[in-house]
């Protein structure tokens, strides 16, 4: 079968991610997929996989969920240590009609307790060092049954044990029903859990299928997404299927990365905001590990433009192109733009892209007091499709309240300009007054001190603005040129410099605002 039939199936049945390494394998069975690290749950499978052989992990890894007891329907929260292990677990639970509950690692055990509550009694996989983490909420009461990657545990089942468990037919669940679900950041409270359907993850590919055929030839596909995340489930589809070789990355660190990319040679990089801000310092390295790159992608959330810029200038590929798509784990691909060498340095960083062409997701920007959205007067950003994930579990009322018929509340702010672009100034619950945007403050911020690693601006305990920012290498912030470099917004406080190692964050390294905010309030207090 070839690459397009398999995408034509995919949107015409959904997609069912147990279903999706044997679709690829008869796309092409020698697609080489590389890994960074040995899998938890089956390391002599090595980190040099064909998608033929990851068809048969997930295929034996099956087998071993059916005989551990893992049935049609019934939940299964994988919450283990980060692994590429956690997609092709997603995918065996899937193969057999069970739903798979992908749970960030990052999740503290009081978390995990609250959704394995809420999912009440399903089956938890997990590992050694996570159980040991999660011992204080006796997760054996929680869980229908604990099943752990390897190694054994008392009152649990071992998939290391179940070897040669006998394979068991594919199953494929209604379209409309659940397939996967995920989780938001829960930047507020404990996190929402977001149910995806069949037909809502196979319709997110259409769009990105698009860009995707920009790519003439097979190059290197890097995917450094964490493992949980909705976003990973669309990118191994799409490289899968259009039988691109893939580099699946756990590794963070500068030093790593640079290493993997003058091995692997990859011609687009599809990662993280947050990851891409941490490897731009690799933009100077002599190696010139971004030399292979012609496409950057990064989806979600907006990046900074000097970092798309000197991500840019390190590619020696002729037309190397910034991809940035605006969405979220609700509604996928909402809106995107394609950024280029010479002109990403002078880009609007809160301009986020263009609506994509018809079958994509609509976007539109409501009044909050009935005049017209602008700049000066930014609107709620809310968009409709049919990709829009379906429900959160057991939590009917609260999506609900985000929907007004077809639309979905977003929870940003912005608006269109007269060419029709979006920009997306703030989340509305970020918002702070006399502060036109945030997110602007720290576009320029950043752009006029490259020695700062970070910046947000967050609201302090009288509504003042407050920025908090880290330095690369934690070293100490010169005064003079932080107090030049902001003399355009006397609305400002005076900053606050932590490590970043402190700085709260989401599954998807975004800064948690409203966390960060709490986590200074004393510190905050004392300057009143």
């Amino acid at each position: 079968m070839k690459g397009s039939k398999a995408h034509q199936s995919i949107q015409k049945r959904g997609l069912h991610i147990g279903l999706l390494p044997e679709l690829a394998a008869s796309v092409n069975r020698s697609t080489p997929i590389t890994l960074d690290h040995d899998l938890d749950v089956m390391p002599e499978a090595g980190r040099s996989l064909t998608v033929g052989k990851l068809a048969d992990i997930v295929d034996d890894l099956a087998a071993r969920l059916w005989a551990a007891g893992v049935r049609y329907d019934e939940h299964i929260v994988i919450h283990k240590k980060a692994n590429a292990d956690v997609w092709m677990l997603a995918c065996a639970a899937s193969r057999i009609g069970a739903v798979p509950v992908m749970l960030s690692p990052g999740l503290n055990a009081q978390t995990i307790a609250a959704l394995l509550e809420r999912l009440d009694q399903p089956n938890l996989l997990t590992d050694e060092y996570k159980l040991d983490v999660l011992a204080e909420v006796s997760p054996a009461e929680l869980a229908k049954r604990v099943i752990i990657v390897a190694g054994e545990r008392p009152g649990t089942i071992s998939l290391g044990s179940l070897a040669g468990a006998p394979r068991v037919k594919a199953v494929e669940r209604p379209i409309d029903d659940a397939a996967v679900i995920t989780h938001t950041s829960g930047t507020t409270g404990i996190p929402k859990l977001v149910v995806h359907t069949p037909r809502t993850q196979g319709i997110r590919l259409k769009p990105q299928w698009r860009l995707l055929s920009l790519m003439r030839k097979k190059e290197t596909v890097a995917i450094a997404i964490p493992f949980v995340h909705s976003r990973n489930v669309a990118a191994m589809a799409l490289a899968l299927l259009k039988e691109m070789p893939v580099l699946l990355m756990n590794e963070s660190a500068p030093d790593a990365v640079a290493e993997l990319f003058l091995q692997n040679r990859p011609g687009l990089i599809e990662a993280l905001p947050n990851s891409l801000m941490a490897w731009e310092g690799l933009a100077e390295d002599p190696r010139k590990p971004f030399a292979s790159v012609k496409y950057f992608s990064s989806t979600f959330d907006a990046i900074h433009p000097g970092t798309m810029s000197r991500l840019l200038k390190s590619s020696e590929r002729r037309g190397a192109l910034f991809f940035q798509i605006y969405g979220q784990s609700e509604v996928g691909f909402a809106v995107g733009r394609a950024y280029f060498r010479n002109s990403a340095h002078k880009a609007n960083g809160r301009c986020v892209g263009w609506q994509m062409p018809v079958g994509s997701a609509k976007v539109r920007v409501v009044s909050r007091n009935g005049k017209r959205a602008t700049e000066h007067n930014p609107g709620r950003i809310e968009v409709a499709w049919p990709g829009i994930a379906k429900t959160y579990f057991a939590e009917q009322e609260r999506y609900d309240s985000n929907r007004d018929g077809e639309w979905w509340g977003t929870g940003d702010v912005g608006y269109f300009t007269k060419l029709g672009c979006l920009h997306m100034l703030d989340r509305e619950v970020d918002m702070i007054s006399g502060v036109r945007s945030s997110l602007e403050v720290e576009d320029f911020v950043l752009n006029k001190m490259p020695e700062l690693s970070e910046l947000v601006v967050v609201k302090g305990p009288n509504s003042e603005a407050v920025p908090v920012l880290c330095t690369r290498d934690d070293r100490p912030l010169d005064q003079d040129r932080w107090r030049a470099a902001v003399s355009g917004f006397p609305q400002l406080a005076a900053p606050i410099q932590i490590p970043e190692a402190e700085l709260p964050r989401t599954a998807t390294l975004k800064v948690q605002r409203l966390a960060l905010a709490d986590q200074l309030k004393d510190q905050l207090k004392d300057r009143l």
